[in-house]
């Protein structure tokens, strides 16, 4: 073997080593973003496309890591297999065309991103099987639980503090279990169903989440609500639903299996008020239209909010709650609406409503020395949004507002987002913008809502942000500061 030879395989080995790293680095950045993304193949291809490589591969310390499930686990087998052939071909065509090793070489870090979508398409007949058989076991478990009422809830909104609120009320007298954090998806809802439910159980509080049709009649396939509850509808997830008739459609899906049970509806949401169901129907709300369940005399303050809840038979409660803001008041007394019809009286929802705690990244309130934060960071949509300005508006001290903004608004998103802005202009005296482009409409109904454009201050990161917030100046006075949202690393 000639020195030529030796220094071309020297060369073929390290420059393979070279492209397998390269390649498993790109693969593990994939695959984070393809979890993100469901696991759907087309919302994945459609990312790479918006954002490019250059994102994808920007090295960022991950908000949320990707977890090696074994769906994941089993993708990797499948792609290091379909690796392992074309890097084999690669190889053999150094030795006879190097000029073919040399572009394939180069071709397959790039392929490496694409893996993911060619291994979950290869995994497809096993997943869907192995998906059959954990949801076909729930339904055993939910059939053969004769005696449960399982309670169905979705919204595009205020779906997860509700179901909390509820699962508080409704302990007081049942054995109760509840779809734990934000398990609101299909195998999310089975895990649960597996893992936790008991035969001493007696009421089941299912979330239901919704980001594709046919999402929530999946669900409800599998748990069978004897009631359910609609807490709101809006323009959430408006770029994979593409209309509000759609998302309304959707949303009241989860009526259609209740036969002799209650549905129980936000009657203040537009979308809700003017959709008509032949159902036995249970409204609340907190306007002075006269509901089923209606929350009248609201105060709040720093310290919590008071209100009265009249009930179809006429009876008047006071209620308070350590949580701020009105908009959490319709989410209570819609959970004062089903644990009263189902059974526990009016006056005996007084004390587990005072003692409902804040529900995790909901404007939750978190004291940090002098400074207050109030963390409302786990998702963001128009209405939540406004009413967490409004509860940083009733603060006295320096107030900052640390926003990405919302997003899976489709083409409403920018307009959505100005309104924001406006709205902000006159409940803070920082405008904390992350991201250089969220931050544009945002920035835009600022500037027209009258605000400060030297109270503006745009980053990259939230790290950044908090920096700012950290390292200003506050005069003596209490620092205020809204995390309101917060985006996933596909964004």
């Amino acid at each position: 073997m000639d020195i030529s030879t030796v220094v071309f395989i020297i060369l073929v080995v390290i420059s393979v080593g070279f492209f397998i790293a390269a390649s498993v680095y790109w693969f593990v950045r994939s695959m984070h973003i393809f979890q993100l993304n469901s696991y759907k193949n087309a919302a994945h291809i459609k990312w790479l496309f918006k954002n490019g490589y250059i994102k994808l591969l920007k090295a960022k310390k991950a908000k949320k890591p990707l977890v090696y499930t074994h769906r994941v686990q089993r993708m990797c087998v499948s792609s290091a297999v379909v690796y392992g052939v074309l890097l084999f071909c690669v190889v053999f065509a150094a030795l006879t065309v190097s000029i073919f090793y040399f572009y394939g070489a180069l071709f397959l870090p790039w392929l490496a991103i694409l893996l993911p979508v060619l291994a979950n398409i290869i995994n497809a007949p096993f997943e869907k099987a192995n998906n059959n058989r954990y949801i076909n076991e729930a339904k055993r478990i939910i059939d053969s639980h004769k005696s449960l009422v399982t309670i169905g809830i979705t919204g595009s909104y205020g779906k997860t503090s509700a179901k909390y609120f509820l699962h508080k009320l409704l302990s007081e007298k049942y054995n109760t279990l509840m779809t734990p954090e934000s398990y609101n998806t299909t195998l999310g809802v089975v895990k649960t169903i597996r893992n936790e439910l008991k035969s001493t159980h007696e009421i089941f509080i299912c979330e239901m989440g919704m980001k594709w049709k046919g999402d929530i009649k999946e669900i409800c396939d599998i748990v069978k609500p004897k009631h359910s509850m609609i807490t709101s509808i809006g323009p959430q997830h408006l770029e994979t639903m593409k209309t509000i008739e759609n998302i309304i459609k959707e949303k009241f899906s989860v009526t259609d299996c209740i036969d002799d049970g209650y549905v129980f509806l936000n009657g203040e949401n537009e979308y809700i008020r003017n959709k008509r169901i032949n159902k036995n129907t249970v409204k609340y709300g907190t306007q002075s239209v006269q509901f089923d369940y209606t929350a009248e005399n609201i105060g709040v303050s720093e310290k919590g909010t008071t209100f009265e809840v009249t009930s179809p038979d006429g009876e008047i409660v006071k209620f308070s709650t350590r949580l701020l803001g009105s908009h959490n008041v319709v989410n209570i007394t819609g959970a004062i609406a089903v644990a009263n019809t189902l059974g526990i009286g009016m006056k005996e929802l007084v004390k587990p409503v005072k003692m409902i705690e804040p529900v995790p990244h909901r404007l939750q309130i978190i004291n940090r020395g002098n400074d207050i934060i109030i963390d409302d960071a786990f998702n963001s949509n128009p209405v939540g949004a406004n009413a967490a300005l409004d509860v940083l508006k009733m603060f006295s001290g320096i107030r900052f507002l640390i926003t990405p903004g919302m997003v899976e608004l489709g083409e409403k998103e920018f307009e959505l987002n100005r309104a924001f802005g406006q709205h902000a202009a006159d409940c803070c005296d920082y405008a904390v913008l992350i991201g250089e482009k969220q931050a544009v409409p945002i920035k835009e109904g600022l500037i027209e809502g009258g605000f400060p454009e030297d109270g503006i201050k745009i980053f990259k990161t939230l790290d950044e942000g908090l920096k700012f917030t950290d390292g200003t100046d506050s005069g003596g006075k209490q620092k205020i500061i809204l995390l309101e949202n917060d985006l996933p690393d596909n964004y």
